[in-house]
């Protein structure tokens, strides 16, 4: 039979798939798996390594000699072969020689599990066997979308979030018991872990990663790490994870010229490398790499059910000049600075992923002003369905760090972001890159005393919950940690000895509460019809006022004061008459705060401000926020009925008796001469009180009140 006209096998469909860029289970065919050949248990490996002259599996088992277990090539690149007797944690790599003589030693691509820093080889280790019992977490998931529900996240460095008393990691089950209860107390609503694959280099916090497929072995097994995730997820918090398509580390047993030349990366160093970084980038046109990119993310997403992605530095996939000066780069085939195989590649990403799970998330770190990075493809958009708001992080530290005085000419840097913040869906990030590397801590942005750096942060962060956008905090911020985020350290939970750091852990975990609390604060995060102004525009003051709305119309009153200044007695225009609660107030002493504002309700009054007909005094403590809500309606206000409208009847001629005398008839004559030479202003006045209204003078009115 001509082979030509023979059906494909299972196996010639899965590398055609791969090799065609179109394969986005690659882990279950490729790497290495638990097998049984003609009676015998073993393990069956299979690699891409397309320039290769020969491909050998070496390990202990066979004192790492190449010549011991040779693989064959099966086509498209791939090498095969079955190595018998091999159990779960054997170590192994692949031993390949290159065209030009060279022998390489190199990690599995596709390993699940690998040997814990400073060894570098793989380990075998078959998935599967972990029994998850968060259902319902799952179909919680799938029924609530992220777009219209609470997202308020937590960063987490797993290797200093919390260690032990000698300064050792914790396994991911130890400091489950920890995290778990840890995060749920405090009110966020997801966890997400900074690179858990594989890494040879601590110092690169997981950015620069080795296994794809891996999970750290830092902190214990693939395993432990879905019990970790599983117990978050029955605790009814999701997991987020950063995920690193961008580029690769050039250690020489990853993928860096996996076979001897170029292989995952560009073979034009113009476009494969980021010297700064001293890292190789993908060539995301190769389809062999787009399959082992694909394959990844979804991996992450079902083998250990990931809630979402965040895919790291998408600004340096896009743009070809990227950290590159003149010269160093190659424009597109129209000239311009895009990598249009990159957006080709992340496109086709995000449509295959959600094509699978339509509940997950994909999140893009894209810092610059890339149009429609949280658009579907079909509107011609990259697909994510969130983005970081880099732009908004650095103009809101920057007023921070400003002395109150300065902040009134900086005013721009808290307001900007509302005219641009329902362009894309966004997350409000106050990340890990934002304290560290002499950056300082949140606190230590601060300006001021001690006692006011405390202030600051509550303000802050009472801005960031209640402006329009998804949350994310760094570890540690939540308790006012002096020092920046140190990788080589647990937090200083010790910290906790100390009130103000008690009483900022409580404030954190009050405004989190509050915020999962009222829909308005989330519900709408990506429209105008979440959000209004009350006013913007109040600089001198560093003060800021706002609306914000849940699909229901239900609404909270924001004011932000940015100032050390004490503004009792602040008038603010209201949408509706009534009693407003203030129902959260950074300056409260359970917080640190000195007790200052509103204790009872205030009520509006008809006395138009900030273009509303009625408005609320309220009393505004330095540098703090408060959040009101209209808790009892007053009816609407009736309007009063013209004088001369009343009297009209009675002036009728017809109800004059016949024999009435002519004074009377004279008296009565008389109205008409006056309607004659009456001025016609007058009489408008006396019929229309609308227009009597209207000719007063509001501004002049309020400012004696607003004084």
């Amino acid at each position: 039979m001509d082979r030509r006209n023979k059906p494909a096998t299972a196996g010639e469909e899965i590398i055609k798939a791969y090799t065609n860029g179109e394969a986005i289970r690659a882990w279950e065919f490729m790497g290495s798996h638990a097998q049984e050949r003609d009676g015998q248990w073993g393990y069956i490996f299979r690699v891409w390594a397309p320039h290769a002259a020969q491909v050998a599996v070496v390990g202990d088992f066979n004192r790492w000699e190449e010549e011991a277990n040779p693989l064959s090539p099966i086509g498209g690149g791939l090498w095969e072969g079955f190595v018998p007797g091999l159990d779960r944690y054997d170590i192994y790599k692949y031993s390949i020689r290159t065209r030009d003589g060279r022998t390489l030693l190199k990690a599995d691509p596709y390993a699940f599990h690998a040997e814990t820093r400073p060894g570098t080889a793989s380990k075998l280790y078959e998935l599967g066997g972990y029994q998850w019992q968060d259902h319902s977490w799952l179909e919680y998931r799938k029924k609530n979308p992220v777009y219209h529900r609470p997202l308020n996240i937590y960063e987490v460095h797993l290797g200093s979030w919390r260690r032990t008393g000698e300064g050792e990691f914790l396994s991911y089950r130890g400091i489950a018991d920890y995290l778990v209860p840890y995060v749920k107390e405090m009110g966020f609503t997801h966890v997400e872990f900074m690179p858990l694959t594989e890494h040879p280099l601590d110092d690169s916090w997981g950015y620069q990663c080795t296994g794809y497929f891996a999970a750290t072995s830092r902190f214990g097994t693939p395993d432990d790490l879905m019990y970790l995730i599983d117990q978050l997820h029955q605790a009814g918090v999701g997991v987020i994870l950063d995920w690193v398509p961008a580029h690769f580390p050039k250690d020489a047993f990853g993928l860096y010229e996996f076979d001897g030349e170029p292989c995952y990366e560009y073979q034009d160093m113009r476009k494969g490398e980021h010297a700064d970084w001293g890292t190789r980038v993908f060539d995301y046109g190769r389809s062999e790499v787009r399959s082992f990119l694909f394959s990844s993310a979804l991996f992450w997403l079902e083998m250990f059910h990931i809630d979402g992605l965040r895919v790291d530095a998408v600004a340096s996939m896009l743009y070809l000049d990227y950290g590159r000066q003149g010269g160093e780069w190659v424009p597109n085939i129209h000239g311009g600075n895009e990598n249009l195989e990159a957006v080709d590649f992340l496109q086709k990403l995000n449509e295959r992923i959600f094509a699978e799970h339509d509940d997950v998330m994909m999140i893009a770190e894209e810092s610059t002003a890339w149009p429609k990075v949280s658009h579907p493809v079909s509107e011609g958009g990259l697909g994510f369905n969130l983005k970081w708001n880099m732009g908004w992080m650095n103009d809101v530290l920057h007023y921070m760090k400003l002395d109150p005085y300065f902040r009134q000419f900086n005013h721009r840097d808290i307001t900007f972001s509302f005219f641009y913040a329902f362009s894309e869906n966004f997350i409000l990030p106050l990340s890990h890159d934002e304290v560290v590397h002499m950056k300082g801590s949140l606190l230590n942005k601060m300006p001021g005393t001690y006692e006011e750096q405390f202030h600051g942060v509550r303000v802050f962060y009472t801005y960031m919950l209640t402006h329009p956008g998804k949350k994310l905090l760094m570890m540690g911020s939540e308790f006012g940690q002096w020092n920046e985020w140190h990788f080589e350290y647990s937090l200083d939970w010790h910290l906790m000895d100390n009130e103000i750091n008690r009483k900022t852990q409580a404030f954190f975990k009050a405004a989190n509460h509050l915020y999962l609390e009222h829909p308005a604060l989330w519900q709408e995060d990506f429209s105008w019809e979440g959000f209004e102004w009350i006013y913007a525009d109040d600089n001198q003051a560093n003060t800021i006022s706002f609306i914000r709305k849940d699909d229901k119309g239900d609404f909270l009153v924001a004011v932000c004061n940015f100032s050390p200044v004490d503004r009792t007695g602040y008038c603010i225009g209201v949408p509706v008459p009534g009693a407003y609660t203030c129902i959260f107030n950074t300056d409260d002493e359970d917080f640190g705060g000195q007790g200052r504002g509103d204790k009872e309700p205030v009520k509006s009054t008809y006395t138009p401000c900030h273009g509303r007909e009625q408005s609320i005094i309220i009393t505004l403590p330095p540098m703090s926020a408060v959040i009101y809500k209209c808790t009892r309606k007053f009816p609407p206000r009736r309007k009063k009925e013209a004088k001369l409208a009343v009297k009209a009847p009675a002036a009728k001629p017809a109800l004059r008796k016949a024999g009435e005398k002519p004074a009377v008839k004279e008296k009565a004559g008389k109205p008409a001469l006056r309607k004659a030479s009456a001025k016609p202003a007058v009489k408008e006045k006396s019929l229309h009180p609308a227009v009597r209204t209207k000719a007063q003078h509001p501004a002049v009115k309020k400012s004696p009140k607003e004084g």
